[in-house]
């Protein structure tokens, strides 16, 4: 038990105390902070030195509650013990980082009120074994002991990627982390679009959502939406059709929007938590969700909270639109073995489309809800109401919960400054990117070692391996042949990023360092309501590698000289972007591009 307390920072996990809670039962547990024993390499939290359970006031005390908590509290801190074994790294001489950052720390609250999209990929590991901690106490207090029989784990943040399969499918019934390998972003273009046609000329139509569209015109809409999802128009159709294929896109999801894990939790707060605890409960369950999920989601409730805000014209309140909507997003049916269909999703909510009951209801009662799923529907119904009303603060990170979470220089993920790049190397910034330049050249001989192949998306090969060097973030691999000379190729890289990057929106040459270096800035939209990504790099390119090579090397640094992202960005960072242009003696240079970027 020591051993996994040592794998976590410092957390209150004692549940709120409830109203009627007696003063000698409201002791607290804390899971301790180990030694700060480990190599500065090697570092990942920050720790101090307690191996006791300490008391609010410092003092030590062993009481605990002999009840489920305790098991709870056991049965998660094994979780996140197990969720760290892909990030413990295993000394083996000197590893190689691909990353440089500030080793001073930011204070807990520089970060509160932000948004989850402004979080590193550390912080965001960090709140989530917090959220997963919290929650699990809440969870296990509150709810009836029938409920009570968790599995959950941590979710792997750094998931064992595999391509998707949609088979003929384009954008209905795909799932979102496949959205987000072929366009970069969770939803497609056409559901973006979708979302903002009706906020340009539909927002004070009667009923949006709760009036059924044309089903022709859905059909059609559907067809045109599968054989070019980025360029759907919408002109020719009715507002209610448009919100009827939006519906529809939701429901057929393979995995639904609020996951088929998570919707009971999210129901489950809305059933037995008390009120004053259900903001905090889904706080922490919004944190636990996919990035995917986490994403559309917000996408949604952005758009949501705008029709509910012209209710007084189009009639559609934030809890008219929950009850149209919340079939949709929700997973309860068969919560058990029985897998994930859109079917189920929807035909649990809602009455009228409920006509598979179990095989003891009455022949009476077929086609209408028992007390339980009336239970749930009218949760998962306050629950989206919940959401829709209160997205904004859900999505922000609030002081007190920046306050208990403690991050390692290593999670803020803090840019080097220029004059400084290279110095824990015996370098300058020159000489740092000299040695990435002969890592990319080594990294390229040494071919497939070590990379885990995801597969081949349009005669491009990617892999991926993960990096021992403390950072959660995978190393990705790209590779290609292009029609086009070697000096070409490097030349559309470093000035013509306007002509393959389709999200770019500005982008400037801050610097110029010498004959084959500058400090560069650019900044690429993300999907709406997202914030856009700036990101300030140091560029250094080569010409003179055999046989007419080229190759590129850039990482993020901070210089007085760059601009601040703009209101609503915030700053990427790139830790790694290296590319190789070599001949392959087919007449078509091949290029491999590695990189490690926290997009954020």
């Amino acid at each position: 038990m020591q051993q996994r307390m040592k794998e976590l920072n410092c957390v209150d996990v004692t549940p709120p105390d409830s109203p009627v809670t007696d003063d000698h039962t409201k002791t607290k547990r804390f899971l301790a902070k180990p030694d700060n024993n480990t190599k500065p390499l090697l570092d990942f939290m920050a720790f101090d030195g307690s191996n006791e359970f300490s008391s609010p006031n410092g003092s030590q005390d062993r009481r605990t509650y002999k009840n489920k908590y305790n098991d709870s509290v056991d049965s998660v801190s094994s979780a996140v013990q197990d969720s760290d074994q892909d990030l413990t790294i295993k000394s083996k001489g000197s590893v190689v980082r691909w990353h440089s950052f500030q080793k001073t720390k930011n204070r807990p609250n520089a970060l509160a009120g932000q948004t989850v999209g402004s979080l590193t990929v550390g912080q965001l590991l960090v709140l989530r074994k917090f959220a997963l901690l919290k929650l699990t106490a809440i969870m296990e207090w509150y709810c009836p002991t029938h409920r009570t029989g968790w599995n959950w784990e941590l979710p792997k943040f750094m998931r064992k990627t595999k391509m998707p399969d949609p088979k003929d499918k384009t954008v209905f019934g795909v799932p979102l982390i496949a959205n987000v390998q072929k366009y970069g972003s969770a939803l497609p273009p056409f559901v973006q679009s979708a979302f903002r046609w009706p906020e340009d000329n539909a927002l004070d139509h009667v009923g949006l959502f709760r009036k059924p569209g044309v089903k022709s015109q859905i059909q059609r809409l559907k067809q045109l939406a599968e054989a070019d999802p980025e360029d759907v128009k919408f002109e020719n159709h009715q507002a209610y059709d448009v919100a009827d294929i939006m519906k529809q896109y939701f429901r057929v999801l393979p995995e639904a929007l609020l996951t088929n894990e998570l919707s009971e939790s999210f129901v489950a707060i809305f059933q037995h938590v008390p009120v004053y605890l259900q903001k905090e409960a889904v706080h922490y369950t919004v944190l636990l969700l996919p990035d995917e999920h986490r994403e559309a989601l917000f996408a949604l409730l952005d758009f949501l909270f705008r029709v509910s805000s012209r209710s007084n014209v189009n009639q559609m309140s934030a809890s008219n639109l929950a009850v149209c909507l919340a079939p949709s997003l929700f997973h309860l049916g068969n919560t058990g073995s029985c897998p994930a269909t859109s079917h189920n999703r929807s035909s649990s909510l809602s009455p009228r489309r409920n006509h598979h009951q179990s095989s003891t209801a009455s022949a009476a009662t077929i086609g209408l809800p028992d007390s339980k799923q009336l239970g749930q529907n009218k949760a998962a119904h306050d629950c989206l109401l919940f959401l829709i009303k209160h997205y904004r603060q859900l999505f922000a990170m609030s002081d007190e919960i920046m306050s208990q979470c403690h991050f390692s220089y290593m999670d803020e993920s803090i840019p080097i400054s220029l004059v400084e790049l290279g110095a824990e190397m015996g370098h300058d910034w020159r000489g740092y990117l000299n040695v990435c330049t002969s890592m990319l050249l080594k990294e390229a001989k040494d071919k497939n070692r070590g990379w885990m192949a995801v597969g081949s998306f349009e005669n491009v090969d990617i892999s991926y391996k993960k990096v021992g060097d403390g950072h959660p973030l995978r190393l990705w691999r790209v590779c290609t042949e292009v029609e086009a000379p070697p000096a070409e190729v490097l030349a559309r890289i470093l000035w013509e990023r306007h002509v393959w990057d389709a999200d770019l929106v500005s982008a400037r040459v801050v610097a110029k360092m010498d004959a084959r270096a500058d400090l560069y800035q650019y900044a690429v939209a993300a999907m709406a309501p997202h914030p856009d990504k700036d990101y300030c790099v140091v560029r250094s390119w080569r010409t003179d590698l055999n046989r007419g090579g080229c190759a590129v090397v850039e990482t993020s640094v901070e210089h007085p000289d760059a601009k601040q992202p703009a209101a609503g960005s915030v700053r990427g960072i790139v830790l790694a972007s290296r590319y190789l242009i070599e001949p392959c003696g087919s007449g078509r240079p091949r290029v491999l591009h590695l990189s490690r970027v926290d997009t954020k």
